[in-house]
């Protein structure tokens, strides 16, 4: 069951994050992006860099995934599908997309965007903290403890 990383936005320290997870547990963790990322080598960290275009990376982390595999995004609509095909999905900031929210996310982001298109909501989420890396370590580690002895 390997890591499927979004890597296109995912910030720095969660990268670093998932590569010292990746080396500990000796899990598979990809790093699917659209440009060059820098990533420590090792074995068990692999990067595919995907040709620029809207949702080639997307596709190409869904082409490649199995169900209880493990994706991390920010992208609503990707985590809705690998949530589909059975992978557990969590986003940078440690919360987890599951079953029983993703319509409400999903419906709350088409909203969003439809309040941005109509001039209503300018800026984005709030700025990449640090209680937002511990979120994602916490959960990370809790996901790694219950997955990766199976």
């Amino acid at each position: 069951m390997p890591i499927w990383v979004d890597a296109d936005a995912c910030p720095v320290p969660i990268r670093e994050i998932l590569c010292r997870a990746a080396a500990r547990w000796q899990i598979d963790t990809t790093f699917i992006a659209n440009h060059a990322i820098n990533l420590p080598p090792s074995p068990y960290i692999k990067r595919r860099q995907v040709p620029q275009g809207f949702d080639v990376a997307d596709n190409e982390i869904m082409d490649q995934m199995h169900k209880g595999d493990l994706v991390i995004t920010q992208d609503i609509p990707l985590a809705a599908e690998a949530i589909e095909k059975g992978a557990d999905v969590f986003n940078p900031r440690g919360q987890a997309f599951t079953k029983e929210n993703i319509r409400q996310r999903l419906a709350m982001r088409n909203f969003m965007e439809e309040m941005r298109n109509a001039g209503q909501v300018t800026g984005g989420p709030a700025p990449f903290g640090q209680t937002d890396r511990k979120e994602f370590a916490d959960k990370l580690d809790r996901w790694l403890q219950q997955n990766a002895r199976k």
